[in-house]
């Protein structure tokens, strides 16, 4: 297939991408800045897009089979001052507005559109089980999932198959959340963030690009999937398993007061979660490759 990706160039998107090659399909990747796309210039095709407009899509749609959509700006970049919030949302729904514009302009549209989303869509959710059945939450980032995938309706309306990919936090060693919860630990300083039994839905890098691709591959894939671990683990839980990779001690929590004064709102990425099974991914026979956190510690580290 040819393949059109936005938001190629962030942690998951390059390993996509290289994932995406490997099993012999074309890739165009979009970014905001082409110049600087790494290692992958010669095998795929980059082309400039501001995120925001239709015009140089509209062709790109015609001659794609397929669109994943990933572009989004970082939630965990900045403290959440209110200007930095409307980035963040202005950044997942305007590029999603696009993308579909252009998607359902197009004369010959691609047959699959794979969109990011989150499971922050769900809310804080205490202990219960989080299937993709579950109702979105009301805080900011519950509001932000719901808009960012509401914007691409029209794409299945149309009659484009559509998959919402409602991830959790993706662990590896080149990025993302990982590198700095570890660094406490390097430090001797690690431990459970606030009461530590907020739950944590995680998923390996490799099987967030697996999924991402079956979702993409496979034709019964519509709708919104959880993109998880099939076995979520609690903050306290968590940090006694990357503790012990480490061969650090996990001794000092991070009292929740601290966290607020540090983060401010943001701090309720860290404080509060979800339990969030991925029940539609097993339902159509996805297989994990480290469904359990042990083992996928044990392969990054």
């Amino acid at each position: 297939m040819k393949i059109l990706v936005s938001g190629g160039t962030g942690l998951v998107g390059r390993a996509l991408v290289q994932d995406l090659l490997a099993a012999d399909h074309t890739c165009v990747v979009l970014s905001r800045d082409p110049e600087h796309y790494p290692q992958l210039a010669d095998q795929v095709t980059i082309r400039a897009w501001d995120t925001l407009s239709t015009e140089p899509l509209t062709e790109l749609m015609d001659d794609s089979d397929a669109v994943i959509h990933l572009a989004g700006e970082s939630i965990a970049a900045g403290r959440w001052t209110e200007q930095r919030k409307q980035q963040i949302l202005d950044s997942r729904v305007a590029s999603t507005r696009a993308m579909t514009a252009a998607l359902v302009q197009a004369a010959s549209p691609p047959r699959a559109f794979v969109q990011a989303s989150a499971v922050g869509y769900y809310g804080p959710s205490g202990d219960q089980i989080i299937t993709e059945e579950a109702p979105p939450g009301t805080d900011f980032l519950a509001q932000v999932c719901e808009h960012w995938e509401s914007a691409s309706a029209e794409a299945e309306a149309s009659g484009v198959r559509r998959a919402l990919a409602r991830t959790g936090i993706v662990l590896s060693s080149e990025g993302g959340a990982l590198p700095r919860m570890a660094l406490p630990f390097r430090l001797f300083a690690g431990g459970a963030a606030g009461s530590g039994r907020q739950w944590m839905p995680w998923i390996h890098l490799a099987d967030e690009v697996r999924a991402l691709r079956f979702l993409l591959e496979t034709e019964e894939a519509s709708g919104a999937f959880n993109l998880t671990a099939p076995n979520p683990v609690t903050n306290r839980e968590f940090s006694r398993l990357l503790g012990k990779q480490l061969r650090r001690p996990s001794l000092l929590p991070a009292p929740a007061v601290a966290l607020r004064l540090a983060l401010g709102e943001m701090a309720d990425l860290i404080l509060t979660g979800q339990r969030a099974v991925p029940s539609r991914l097993l339902d159509l026979g996805f297989d994990f490759r480290f469904p359990d956190l042990a083992s996928a510690l044990q392969d990054i580290y």
